[in-house]
């Protein structure tokens, strides 16, 4: 536990306004993917025909776009960063699975793999400064 107490308070002291609008540029992208699941399924659909066989489909259908849709709000916020940034790494696997095991569209593939690696930074660093984790932790 002290180890990330640390990165913690390694990361407030070098907190940056570049880093919270990227956390949140990364929110709203995740907040508008589960928008667009949740009103177009038929895209979704299609990018779901790889698994359309394995148990439990429909449950991952549900999963993308609620991870997607309240992850991303959380990530704006930066209320439970780390959780909301860990509830998106499956769902960014499976989209890079879903290009090898699909039709491969590079796109897709490289936002997959840029998002996931922006996921795990923060999932590293945290919220930051500005983010209601912060704001809470402070005034306790």
């Amino acid at each position: 536990m002290g180890t990330i107490d640390t990165w913690n308070k390694w990361a407030d002291a070098h907190s940056y306004y570049a880093l919270d609008v990227l956390r949140v540029a990364l929110g709203v992208f995740l907040f508008v993917k589960g928008v667009s699941f949740m009103s177009n399924l038929d895209m979704f659909m299609s990018m779901m025909r790889p698994y359309e066989h394995m148990p439990g489909s429909w449950i991952i259908l549900h999963y993308v776009a609620a991870a997607h849709f309240v992850g991303g709000f959380f990530i704006v916020i930066g209320l439970l960063t780390r959780w909301a940034v860990a509830f998106q790494f499956p769902i960014l696997f499976g989209a890079i699975m879903t290009n090898f095991l699909g039709e491969m569209i590079p796109a897709n593939l490289i936002t997959a793999v840029v998002v996931l690696l922006v996921c795990v930074f923060f999932f590293v660093y945290g919220s930051g400064k500005f983010s209601l984790d912060s704001y809470l932790n402070t005034y306790q």
